[in-house]
C-alpha cells in the first residue's frame, strides 16, 4: 500500500505543487485549505505523514502540529515563510520532525519525505537497535524511538526524546542552552534564542510530575540543564 501524506496550506498553488511532486513518486496525497479539517480526518482516519504550513487561518500550523502530536508520532513537516532560527526552534520543540522555508524546491522536499519514512521504518525495528540508554526510572531504546519510565510507555515528542537521550549520554556533566541548539538540534544561528531550549524542560518536568517520577531535569541557572534522580538536596 502507499504511503498516504495529508498536506494542509491555505495557498492552493502550492498544495497542488506538493501534491503534484508527491503523486508522482508513488505517495497517495490528500490536501486541506486549513488546520481544522486536516486535524478533524486525521483524529478519524490517521495518515503516515503530515505536511502543514504555519500561517494558515483559524488553527495555525504551529498549533496543529501540537495538537496531532498529543495524538500520534506520525512524521510531521513543517514548511513557512518564517526563516527565523526562533521559528524554527520553535517548529522542532512543539514536535515537527522537519522545517523547511518557502520558497522550496519541490525535489527537495520530496527528499526530506523519503528521509523521514526511511526514519520511521527504522523505529519500526526494521533497522539494527542501539543500545538501551537508562537513567534513574527512565529508559530510552534510541532504535525504536521509545521511552518508558517506571516500565510503562512513556509519550514524548521527537524533540523530547532527543533532549533526554543527549543529556543521558552526557550526564557526567551539565549541558548548555547554546550546545543544545547548535549540536542537538542543529540551529547554529548567532540570533538564535537560546530559552527555546526552557520549553521543552517546562514540558518534559510537568510530565515527569504526573508521573511521580524520581527523575530531575535540574537548571543550571545562567548556562544550561543537567538530569538527577531521587530527592532534591536542600
Amino acid at each position: 500500500m502507499p504511503k498516504r501524506i495529508y498536506i494542509a496550506d491555505d495557498e492552493k498553488n502550492i498544495r497542488l505543487l506538493i501534491q503534484s511532486f508527491l503523486t508522482k513518486e508513488g505517495f497517495e496525497t490528500i490536501c486541506f485549505e486549513d488546520g481544522a479539517s486536516l486535524l478533524a480526518v486525521f483524529e478519524q482516519d490517521p495518515c503516515d505523514l503530515v505536511i502543514l504550513d504555519v500561517m494558515m487561518p483559524g488553527l495555525d500550523g504551529l498549533t496543529l502540529c501540537a495538537e496531532i502530536r498529543r495524538q500520534s508520532d506520525v512524521p510531521i513537516i513543517i514548511v513557512s515563510a518564517k526563516d527565523g532560527a526562533i521559528d524554527r526552534v520553535t517548529g522542532i520543540t512543539l514536535g515537527s520532525d522537519d522545517y523547511l522555508v518557502k520558497p522550496f524546491l519541490p525535489l527537495e522536499l520530496v527528499a526530506r519525505v523519503k528521509a523521514l519514512f526511511r526514519r520511521s521504518e527504522m523505529t519500526k525495528g526494521l533497522m539494527p537497535e542501539t543500545e538501551a540508554l537508562c537513567f534513574g526510572d527512565l529508559k530510552l531504546e534510541p532504535g525504536l524511538r521509545a521511552a518508558q519510565l517506571n516500565g510503562q510507555p512513556f509519550a514524548v515528542t521527537p524533540a523530547e526524546f532527543d533532549f533526554l537521550a543527549y543529556l543521558i549520554r552526557h550526564r557526567d556533566r551539565a549541558v548548555s542552552r547554546d550546545e543544545l541548539l547548535k549540536t542537538l538540534w542543529q540551529i547554529d544561528y548567532s540570533d538564535a534564542d537560546t530559552r527555546v531550549a526552557d520549553d521543552v524542560v517546562k514540558r518534559l518536568r510537568k510530565k515527569l510530575k504526573e508521573r511521580d517520577s524520581d527523575l530531575r531535569i535540574e537548571t543550571v541557572w545562567g548556562f544550561g540543564f543537567r538530569l538527577a534522580c531521587g530527592e532534591e538536596t536542600p
